[in-house]
């Protein structure tokens, strides 16, 4: 059965105790290129195409371009990015309050942190590449985002379904692969 495989994107620099969503934030090179070894390695063994996906935010887009170094195709799209925190992104999270996350937790599907996106505007972005991609049926390959992929793995759970803040699945490790097979019926999320 085809299949998606989405990878998270490598560790960031200066991360740590900050909330990260669109902020570009940088990644070591030698990160990106191990990433893009273990992409090309999993595709060879999988006999998948030498295509990936990634958003244009850096730690994503960066390890597609190193593919497309090495011949692979590479298509960007925005849909694919991190949640966008609004004013919250790039800030440590002491610096935001445990009042407003609170606040968002308690409409945590509709709420827009920071003014930016909420988690129901992260979904529909989610669930409109995922209906293009298991449209269809060819194994693709993805660099994305813990919130991204966290989206994805609820769809893929729970269909249309919004969830509380105590619902969210956790976040992807850094560099690691989660293999999301296409449904027999593409529809059955819309």
């Amino acid at each position: 059965m085809a299949a998606l495989t989405v990878w998270r994107h490598p560790k960031p620099r200066n991360v740590a105790g900050r909330c990260i969503g669109h902020t570009d934030v940088s990644v070591n090179p030698r990160k990106i290129k191990r990433l893009a070894h273990r992409i090309r390695r999993a595709a060879r063994q999988q006999k998948l195409p030498r295509v990936v996906w990634t958003s244009p935010l850096q730690r994503s887009f960066l390890v597609g371009r190193c593919l497309a170094r090495w011949g692979w195709q590479h298509h960007v799209d925005a849909r694919l990015s991190e949640m966008n925190f609004g004013a919250w992104d790039g800030l440590r999270w002491s610096e935001i309050g445990v009042e407003a996350v609170d606040l968002w937790c308690a409409d945590f599907a509709a709420h827009a942190p920071g003014g930016g996106e909420s988690v129901s505007q992260v979904l529909a972005r989610c669930h409109s590449i995922w209906a293009e991609f298991s449209a269809t049926q060819k194994p693709l390959s993805v660099v994305g985002h813990a919130g991204w992929i966290s989206a994805l793995n609820w769809l893929l759970a729970n269909g249309d379904a919004l969830p509380s803040a105590a619902q969210w699945p956790g976040s992807a490790p850094y560099n690691s692969a989660h293999r999301c097979p296409f449904s027999p019926k593409p529809h059955e999320l819309a």
